[in-house]
Parts: C-alpha cells; sequence; structure tokens
C-alpha cells in the first residue's frame, strides 16, 4: 500500500496553497468545504479564488513564494506549473515534517487528494495512489450512482443516538449488531425514502426497548422502456431491497436481472385483450404481501403512471393504509424517441406533444381525432400496433394531411429496435410488410423528418 487512507480534520487549521490560478481553485474549493483557513501565495491571484479565500476568513497574499509562508499552517499545497517551485515547497514542507502535496507530483507528495464521494458525515475516498487519477474518479463516479444522497442524513440520524446506544450498550459486539439492525431495517428504509421523522421515531422506540414495528410497503418503480441504463438511482436502490418483484410483460430481462437475486418473482403481465392476471388481482396480491411485512416492488415498464395503471394501484393501497413509495421511469415516449432520434416537440415543427393511447378501456379505438388534427403538434400513441390502419385513417379523415410524416418503433432503446418512418397514407403498408411485434410506439408529426436530418442513434435498423 502506497499511502495509507486517513481523513484530517482542517476545520480552523491554516493550510497554505501556493499558486492562484485553476487548479489552486479547485483545491481551494475542498479546502474550504472542509473548513480550514486559507493562506494563497502567488504573484497573480483569479478573482474567484480570491473571493473563495476572503470569504472564508483566509488571507491572499500576491507575491513569490517564500520559506516563512509555511508558518503556523498544518498542511501545504503547492498548485503551480513551475516544477522547480513545486519542488522547493515540497522539500521546505518536508524538513518541516508538513504534510504537503504537490498537483500532478506524486513523488513531491507525502500526502494526496482522493476522488470523494461526499454524503456528509459519510464521506467516501478513492485512490489510486497518484498513478491513475482518471480511474479513480471513474470509480468515484460509479459509486455516485449506487450510493443515494440521504445515506448521508441516515448517518446523521445514527449520530444523533450514537452516545446514547453507547451508553446502553457497553460492549462493541452489541452495539454493531445494533447499528447493523438499524441501518439493514425498517429504519433506514424510511430515511432512505425520506421519511425523516418517520425513521427517528423508529430509531427512538428501538433504543427505548420496543421492537420497531416494520409494516410491508409497496414500491411502484418505473423501469423505463428497455435499456438498463435508463434506471432511475432509486429504483434501482429499491429493486435491490424487495423481498417479492411482480413484474409485466414489458419489463426487460436485462432489467429484471438487477433485482435482489433471491426475491420472489411474479408475472403479472398483460396482453391486448389477454389480461392472464386481471388488474384487481394486482392490486389484490399488492395488498396482501404487505400485509404479510413483505416489501413488494411493482416492476412497471416505462412510467407508473402513463398508461401504467399505477394510479388504480396506488388507489388500492391508500384503501387499505398500506406504506407505498412511487418512483418514475422514463416513459416509452421519451425514451423510444430519443434513441430514434425524433425530438418530441421542436421550435420549427411541434410546440405541443400528446400521449395517446392506442386503445381504450372497451378496447376499441374512439378517440377525440377532432382534437388530434390541429397543427404544430405531435402526437404518440402507446400500444398503437393493432390499431394502426384506423389510427391513420381517422387522423387523415378528420384533416390530418395524408403526406404527415409517421414512424413506428419497436422495442424502442433496446438492442432490437426497429424503427419504420413514412407518411399517414403508407405507414401501415409498410408495417404490415414486415413481422413486427409489440411493445411498439408511434409518432405522428412534423417531427419525424428530423430523424434523417440528426440520425442521433446509429445503432437502430430503419426500414424507409
Amino acid at each position: 500500500m502506497e499511502f495509507l487512507p486517513l481523513f484530517h480534520n482542517l476545520r480552523g487549521s491554516r493550510v497554505l496553497v501556493v499558486g492562484g490560478g485553476e487548479i489552486a481553485l479547485r483545491k481551494s474549493r475542498l479546502l474550504a468545504d472542509a473548513g480550514a483557513l486559507l493562506r494563497v501565495v502567488a504573484p497573480q491571484v483569479e478573482d474567484q479564488l480570491r473571493e473563495l479565500v476572503q470569504g472564508s476568513g483566509g488571507e491572499v497574499i500576491v507575491r513569490g513564494y517564500q520559506e516563512a509562508d509555511l508558518d503556523g499552517c498544518t498542511l501545504i499545497i503547492a498548485a503551480t506549473d513551475d516544477e522547480s517551485l513545486n519542488a522547493q515547497v515540497s522539500s521546505d514542507a518536508k524538513r518541516r515534517c508538513v504534510p504537503v502535496n504537490v498537483v500532478d507530483a506524486p513523488a513531491l507528495c507525502s500526502v494526496i487528494f482522493p476522488a470523494i464521494v461526499d454524503r456528509s458525515p459519510l464521506v467516501i475516498a478513492v485512490s489510486s495512489g497518484g498513478d491513475a487519477p482518471v480511474l479513480a474518479r471513474l470509480i468515484r463516479a460509479k459509486l455516485e450512482t449506487w450510493i443515494p444522497s440521504t445515506y448521508g442524513q441516515l448517518a446523521g440520524l445514527a449520530a444523533r443516538f450514537r452516545a446514547q446506544v453507547k451508553g446502553l450498550y457497553p460492549d462493541v459486539q452489541q452495539r454493531r449488531a445494533f447499528w447493523e439492525e438499524v441501518f439493514q431495517g425498517p429504519i433506514a428504509d424510511r430515511q432512505l425514502a425520506g421519511q425523516g421523522d418517520e425513521a427517528e421515531r423508529l430509531l427512538i422506540e428501538k433504543v427505548n426497548g420496543a421492537p420497531p414495528y416494520a409494516p410491508g410497503e409497496v414500491y411502484l418503480v418505473g423501469a423505463g422502456p428497455g435499456d438498463p441504463d435508463l434506471l432511475t438511482f432509486r429504483a434501482l436502490r429499491l429493486m435491490q431491497q424487495a423481498d417479492v418483484v411482480l413484474y409485466d410483460r414489458l419489463v426487460a430481462p436485462a432489467i429484471l436481472e438487477l433485482c435482489r437475486r433471491d426475491a420472489e418473482r411474479v408475472y403479472v403481465g398483460k396482453r391486448r385483450a389477454d389480461h392472464a392476471v386481471p388488474q384487481d388481482q394486482i392490486n389484490q396480491q399488492l395488498v396482501d404481501l404487505a400485509k404479510q411485512g413483505k416489501r413488494v416492488l411493482r416492476l412497471k415498464g416505462g412510467d407508473p403512471f402513463i398508461f401504467g395503471r399505477g394510479g388504480e394501484e396506488i388507489e388500492e393501497l391508500a384503501a387499505h393504509g398500506i406504506p407505498f413509495q412511487v418512483v418514475p421511469g422514463i416513459t416509452a415516449a421519451s425514451g423510444c424517441a430519443a434513441y430514434a432520434g425524433i425530438p418530441l416537440t421542436h421550435r420549427d415543427y411541434a410546440q405541443s406533444v400528446r400521449f395517446i393511447t392506442g386503445h381504450l378501456k372497451d378496447g376499441t379505438s374512439d378517440l377525440p381525432w377532432r382534437d388530434l388534427v390541429g397543427p404544430s403538434q405531435t402526437l404518440v400513441f402507446y400500444m398503437g400496433l393493432i390499431g394502426l390502419p384506423i389510427i391513420c385513417e381517422q387522423l387523415i379523415k378528420h384533416g390530418r394531411s395524408a403526406d404527415t410524416p409517421a414512424a413506428l418503433i419497436q422495442q424502442g432503446t433496446t438492442s432490437n429496435q426497429r424503427v419504420f418512418t413514412g407518411t399517414l397514407a403508407d405507414l401501415p403498408r409498410m408495417v404490415a410488410e414486415h413481422e413486427v411485434h409489440a411493445p411498439t410506439l408511434v409518432i405522428v408529426g412534423e417531427v419525424v423528418v428530423l430523424r434523417e436530418k440528426l440520425k442521433w442513434f446509429e445503432g437502430a435498423q430503419s426500414q424507409v
């Protein structure tokens, strides 16, 4: 191990920064966040750096470096583009046994700056020992996606009860077991869900000897249109902690694989006119499983509240007093359009967009056609494959030009994506000539012509 990782308490301590440019500014921001008193020395100092130092109670000395500048400092930073000056600063600091960091020169450093994930008071540091700082930053970026910002609040909650718990459990093993239960149970769940008051109430009960009540809960999570990379951080976290997963037909296998491995999986998918599990039974399953104390993940393709019947499910949960969380997902209209290179709105082509179901509750396409033929709007039809001929026919019949550009996207955002583009007049024929399967999305409007101009998504298989 080249460097021993330590966390340095700099609050109220004097830190010398030699340099007045952009690199010095970046380092100074971190130091100021840690509460250090900055002493910046350089012949020229950028305005932003000067404001930062003065705003944090430090001092700016506009001249060249002198060894006396080290007096009273507990940490030294050399951040200039003068290698000989940086080496001199390093030598002076090491002679005084003061920790020193020289930017981009690990051999001259006695301490280095790691890449930081800041969830204060929880802080995670990643270092490559100065050998591969870009790699360390990339790993930090991965950690940023895995660790919600609310973990800092969870650590803060623990800090408020730390002394009290230490008094209750003098034995370190007992304290460890106590906090493991807190961080892996309903108290942490409440805090991570943004319900800080409820988390604190449960922790108070636990500290006072009462086992925290752990009711079941339902997570309505939008899985997006298919590409796992489009999941939100919060969605992934809940997918990893659910005990039971109820998933529908539109959830891609790659997304399902990201759920907790030992979770029970229940398929409740529905096809057009073939509801293998009726919606009322799904609603009841959610209630029954939650009443058993289980954490239930209702994983839906796209977004739960856009043609996902999530509203019906939370109505049932609310009626039975079941706690729930709703995590929005990237709806098919946004995801598929973006991957197909079709912006849904554009200043020159469309100033509004409408999301429409391709078939109503009774299975018909009895839509308000007159409202859908206005100019300068984009229409997006969900579940429109079967009704595509009727959709195009009715739009033309009610006044939309037969030459209006239109597109059908099959399995958008996935490796099997196919895009068919044409007009209202010829798109049904084009689609009929190919074997097309749901899920599909139909986009109608002048914005479709931008696909050929922009060619955003080279991986799409276009049929024109």
